[in-house]
């Protein structure tokens, strides 16, 4: 029985962890899930939020946007639009972020083509912000 695998967070602009580790807690879209060794394969959506892994170092806290992970053979991929490691983050930027997305929802109706983009702003801050912490 494995104590451990591979996580690996790839964006499009690069792979940024390619580590061994314990445990990983991630958004789903159905709900948060976890991940520990020998998991059954699986693929699914991932939200925006915050996903958590330890290793036999750390725990650390990475913000993700929207994606997909794939868990197979001991290795997990994580497929994501953006991400950033929590101790990274500037906190102030992505409270000014979440108060310019929160405003502009504000004036828009969810049927509003600029709605979507808005709530995936606010969504993204709110995930750097709890990353950070």
């Amino acid at each position: 029985m494995a104590t451990s695998f591979q996580l690996r967070i790839v964006t499009p602009r690069s792979q940024i962890l390619d580590e061994e580790v314990r445990e990983v807690t991630a958004p789903g879209t159905l709900g948060e899930l976890g991940v520990l060794p020998d998991h059954v394969t699986f693929l699914t959506s991932l939200e925006p939020g915050v996903l958590i892994y330890k290793s036999d170092r750390a725990t650390s806290k990475v913000a993700i946007r929207s994606g997909f992970a794939e868990v197979l053979d001991n290795v997990m991929t994580v497929l994501v639009d953006d991400a950033a490691f929590g101790r990274d983050i500037d906190a102030e930027a992505a409270r000014r972020d979440l108060q310019h997305a929160e405003h502009a929802l504000q004036s828009l109706e969810p049927s509003n083509e600029g709605y979507a983009s808005a709530e995936a702003a606010r969504r993204w801050a709110v995930a750097r912000i709890a990353a950070s912490r």
